[in-house]
Order: structure tokens, then sequence, then C-alpha cells
């Protein structure tokens, strides 16, 4: 694991106001290589089991993939990207044999032990990054508005408001090639946070709410608000939520360092 920090981490689940839960996660350590931590998060679309399925089909996919990545000579950027296209031809596959239209979002992360950090995405499951609260980058949706913002016709509040906000362009299983998002955080810092997330969570916060709230409770603590709070700002009408909350907290300081009578940080 990269010095000077640890790794802390919660995660989250929600129905929402739906009647069946089509979002997954999953948060898992490296079955071998210590400081090695996968993450995804996958909003299933397609019926009350062909979304659910998709989405657990990328859970599946990315599961069995991590368990022979090797973080000391593969490229995490690839592995992920990996993870996403065979997650699709699953999902194809899964499509071709039902009459169903499974598809899934899919936003994955892993941490590697000397820091380094990838991000995959294809959809509008997102991740944020902060530094001490502050945002660093946010991936950008693969949906109709966020287009219209990147073209300049939609401000970011207006199109969290705008009817269309669920108009997807990519995602995975999809009859065309899937556009699929990569990002590469060089090294992770003490102080820094992951938040990868699905609709239903993001649409209810801006990227400073979210940053304020991860920066200052713990993560078991900051899912629970997140989620309560996405529930009442939903009114009633809350999509399923999915939410992973990494946050990298300074090592204890040792006893030796630690001043006269007092007890080393926890």
């Amino acid at each position: 694991m990269a010095h000077g920090f640890r790794i802390v981490a919660s995660t989250g689940i929600d129905l929402g106001d739906r009647e069946y839960q089509q979002d997954q996660l999953l948060l898992t350590a490296h079955p071998r290589v210590k400081g090695c931590v996968l993450g995804v998060v996958a909003d299933g679309m397609g019926g009350r089991s062909g979304g659910r399925k998709a989405a657990e089909q990328v859970l599946l996919t990315a599961q069995q993939l991590f368990e022979r990545y090797d973080p000391n000579t593969d490229d995490g950027g690839e592995f992920l990207s990996r993870v996403a296209v065979e997650a699709h031809v699953v999902i194809r596959l899964t499509a071709a044999s039902t009459e169903q239209e499974p598809h899934s979002t899919i936003v994955a992360f892993v941490i590697n032990p000397n820091g380094e950090c990838h991000v995959v995405h294809s959809g509008d499951s997102r991740l944020y990054h902060f530094r001490q609260g502050i945002l660093q980058h946010r991936t950008l949706d693969h949906s109709f508005v966020q287009n219209l913002v990147d073209k300049g016709q939609l401000t970011e509040e207006e199109a969290l408001n705008d009817p269309r906000n669920n108009l997807l362009l990519h995602c995975l299983g999809a009859d065309h090639e899937p556009a699929i998002g990569t990002h590469r955080i060089e090294r992770l810092e003490a102080g820094d946070s992951l938040v990868a997330c699905s609709d239903g969570i993001w649409h209810y916060f801006s990227s400073a709410e979210l940053g304020r709230v991860v920066h200052q409770l713990p993560p078991r603590q900051a899912c629970e608000f997140l989620i309560g709070k996405a529930r009442q700002r939903a009114e009633g009408h809350g999509d399923n939520m999915a939410l992973i909350i990494v946050k990298l907290e300074p090592l204890p300081v040792s006893s030796a360092r630690s001043r006269p009578g007092s007890l080393p940080s926890t």
C-alpha cells in the first residue's frame, strides 16, 4: 500500500421508491495483493429481472477478471476496459437468448498498492474524486443532457432538472458498441475521497455538497446520510441507489512519535 494513508470504505444500496432493485455494487480487496481494491457500481435496465441480471453480470465479470489481475505487471486501465467490454458481450449474449433487452451502466475503479487509481465508465453512473473535499475530477455521463452541457446549451444545474436526463447515448448491452470512458489518477493522497454512485444518488446533490459530506463524515455515516437525504429530496419518486465511498486517511501516528501523555491518533 502507498505510504501515508490507509483505505477506509463503506457501501450503501437502497430500493428507493421502486418496486425492485436493479442497482448493484461490488467493493472488494484483491485476493493476493494487499492494498489493491476494486469498486464497481452497475445500474441495470430492462424489466424486473433483465436489468438486475445485466448489472449482476457486470459484477461477476469484474470479480472474475480481478482475480487474475496483477497490479505489479498489468495495466489498471486496460484491466477495467476489458471488464467493460467483456460485460457488454455477456449482456448481449443474454439478450439474444431471451425476449428481454437487458442493459447496464458501469462505473468502476481500481486502486493499486502504489496509490495509482484507474477509472472506467459507460452510461450515467459516476465517479467523483475529491481532495480535502474539493472536486478534482468527475466522470462525464454518456447521456443526452450531458451532450447538451458539453455544447454549452444547458448548465449543470439545468441538466439535473431536464426531463430528458434519463436518456443514455451509451451503456453496456446496447445494439452498438458502447463508449467507454477512462481516467487515471497518478497517485492518491491522504485526504482524498472517491465516490462511485448511480444516478439515484447524484441526481440530488451538487458536486460541492457531495464533497462536503464525504470530507466531514466517516464513510459509513456519509453513505447513510446521502441515501437518507436522496430519499427525502425525491419526495416519493426516488430511483434505486447504489453508492461506494472510499476515503484515504492518514496513517495513525506511532506511539513513539506521540507527545508525552497523548494517545496515538486512530
